[in-house]
């Protein structure tokens, strides 16, 4: 090919990549994408050729796409590089979304789809294998993309979750939501059973904190992720309402279609609210009536123009935070009645409006997407898409903090309970006062009760060997209690060498908290708070977080759970401190910063008190 090649689509097979790689090297090539398959994909051989494919690129200074890539297109210019048969359509429409996909059949399924439903495509690009160029780095590009206003993400995995947070935090910096469908529900196997925060905060918790921590709207659904990219793109801007339910303002043509809707939105933070009695003088003022109730139903009562006149008057109040307008049959056969109001309506206010139709109407639908309204075609979408929309928080960064490792505690292995008291202390945590004791002589200065427990590297989970003994009262009982504990250890794991006893000195509590940290293998360091005890991870009520925390976040994790109503005068019960709680939270989410090859450390359980909070066990895990 005489003159310069810029991008080269390569489609031979696997074992022939290397070569075609090299000549492109020699051409000055910028960019290859690789659709061929057989490397890392297929296991430990094809990993190996997938390396040298890599090393030979980085050598020869080209750029790689995939392998196992569909392809890309730029609908904009009309480049398309892929084999997807999609892109045999008549015709591509043009638009602000763009889509990124770890799957690529899923690329042109979702284009295809979109397409359907008159969305326009900027920019859509297969990753592949991801052996070089991968998600975050296309997600900077995308940014930096003037056709590009919203960015949809097809994900089966995270990969470079760093360089991936960095484009998302600069993409909600610009004011271009990011709208993901992640698959990938599972549970991590044997790294999760070291201990109860792996059991909780397995890879899809800490995949929902890592995206909240960056802006990200998660879906449950494709069709939410498509429907709600003019909602994200059109009201990027409009700030979250703190601390409280949404208001939603219900406008309908059809009781019914709207109790679908209504009735969903009631699973998150979603409230429909009657209109006050002010609003309701100010449009009878207008010559149109209406009731306080939740949903303003105009099936039988209203003419295009009051249709329209009472969304306006919606828009422009302060007593919804969204209008949700949910027409019925004259979508598709009267569109004029209560479309095209929508359509024609004054929607200068900012406020958000999404649009529910009950019946099958496209020309409908394509033609409040063709003026950038926000319009459904299920009640599920629609109440899930505005549940996203609003769900997500922005989230600051805390603060790094420079403790110091305690100087005779390890920095490697698993730490004993009193190794982990002394971490956690010099936190700033508060633990309850312990003795390492010989198993000789059970020498201590605590005061009774006292609780004995073993102490071993080896038994991270002491109630599971009957290592626990409470309430002892004198020496006596500690002597019996030691014999009888060493023997009951040793018939539950006689391989295990116990060296130490530790002896502890007993605590009240109103409440008993897990507090836990692991460095998921996915998204980084996480914390996770929730309920204690040794079936805590059976009690699902749990919040996690990217670590570490802020106190302002700190206290939002505690807001999160139901255990912790208990702790907020729950039925006349003694109110706990919660602010202890929060202070407890925070600092101890700074466990990376003391020692980077934390894998996993917890407090279970961290008892909560009326006048602070005591952690009275604890272990770590170091790589």
């Amino acid at each position: 090919i005489p003159g310069q090649v810029d991008h080269v689509f390569v489609m031979v097979p696997g074992a022939q990549v290397l070569e075609v790689v090299q000549q492109c090297a020699s051409r000055q090539v910028q960019v290859v994408t690789i659709f061929s398959d057989g490397f890392a994909e297929v296991g430990l051989e094809g990993k190996a050729r997938q390396a040298a494919l890599v090393r030979a690129a980085h050598e020869a200074g080209v750029r790689m796409l995939g392998p196992n890539s569909i392809g890309v297109a730029n609908v904009h210019t009309g480049a398309v590089l892929s084999v997807n048969a999609v892109f045999q359509m008549d015709q591509l429409v043009a638009g602000p979304i763009s889509l990124v996909s770890q799957s690529g059949s899923m690329m042109g399924a979702l284009l295809s789809r979109g397409a359907t439903r008159g969305f326009g495509f900027s920019k859509l690009v297969s990753v592949g294998n991801e052996a070089d160029i991968a998600v975050g780095e296309i997600v900077h590009g995308l940014v930096d993309d003037p056709a590009t206003q919203v960015i949809l993400l097809f994900l089966e995995t995270l990969r470079d979750a760093s360089v991936l947070g960095t484009a998302l935090d600069r993409a909600r910096a610009v004011g271009k939501p990011v709208i993901v469908y992640k698959l990938g529900r599972s549970a991590q196997g044997e790294a999760l059973s070291e201990s109860h925060t792996g059991a909780i905060a397995g890879n899809d918790a800490a995949v929902d904190a890592y995206f909240q921590a960056h802006g990200v709207m998660r879906v449950d659904m494709l069709e939410t992720m498509l429907e709600m990219a003019t909602l994200a793109q059109t009201y990027a801007r409009t700030p979250i309402p703190d601390g409280r339910h949404i208001r939603v303002g219900v406008i309908t043509t059809t009781g019914g279609g709207a109790a679908t809707v209504v009735d969903r939105m009631g699973l998150g933070k979603l409230e429909a609210v009657a209109p006050p009695d002010e609003f309701i003088r100010h449009m009878a003022g207008r010559g149109m009536q209406i009731r306080q109730t939740p949903v303003i139903d105009l099936t039988l009562a209203a003419t295009s123009a009051q249709y329209k006149d009472l969304l306006e008057q919606m828009l422009a109040c302060d007593w919804c935070d969204v209008v949700l307008s949910v027409v019925g049959s004259s979508a598709q056969f009267h569109p004029e009645l209560a479309v095209k109001p929508l359509v024609e309506a004054d929607k200068s206010s900012g406020k958000p409006l999404a649009v529910f139709l009950a019946p099958e109407a496209p020309e409908s639908l394509a033609l409040l997407q063709q003026h950038g309204i926000a319009a459904f075609r299920t009640p599920e979408a629609c109440a899930d898409a505005l549940a996203v929309f609003f769900g997500r928080i922005p989230q600051d960064k805390a603060l790094h903090i420079d403790p110091v490792w305690p100087a005779t505690v390890p920095q490697s292995g698993n730490l004993t309970e009193f190794e982990a008291c002394k971490v956690f202390t010099t936190l700033g945590v508060p633990m309850a006062k312990c003795a390492e004791v010989s198993i000789d002589t059970l020498m201590h200065e605590l005061p009774y009760p006292v609780v004995l427990k073993v102490s071993s590297r080896d038994i991270l989970h002491k109630t599971e060997v009957e290592g626990v003994a409470v309430g002892i009262a004198n020496d006596d009982q500690l002597r019996a209690a030691a014999i009888a504990m060493l023997e009951r250890v040793s018939m539950h794991v006689p391989d295990k060498r116990v060296d130490r006893l530790l002896v502890q000195q007993m605590e009240g509590r109103l409440l008993e908290m897990m507090l836990g940290y692991r460095l998921d293998p996915l998204v980084g360091p996480v914390v996770v708070l929730g309920a204690g005890g040794i079936a805590a991870e059976l009690a699902d009520d749990y919040a996690v977080r990217l670590a570490p925390v802020t106190l302002d976040q700190a206290h939002a994790m505690i807001d999160e759970l139901k255990c912790t109503r208990l702790l907020k005068g729950y039925r006349s019960l003694p109110k706990g401190d919660c602010d202890a709680l929060a202070r407890a939270v925070q600092r101890f989410s700074h466990i990376a910063d003391v020692a980077p090859e934390v894998l996993d450390a917890e407090i279970n359980p961290l008892f909560v008190q009326a006048l602070g909070v005591v952690g009275v066990d604890g272990l770590i895990r170091l790589a």
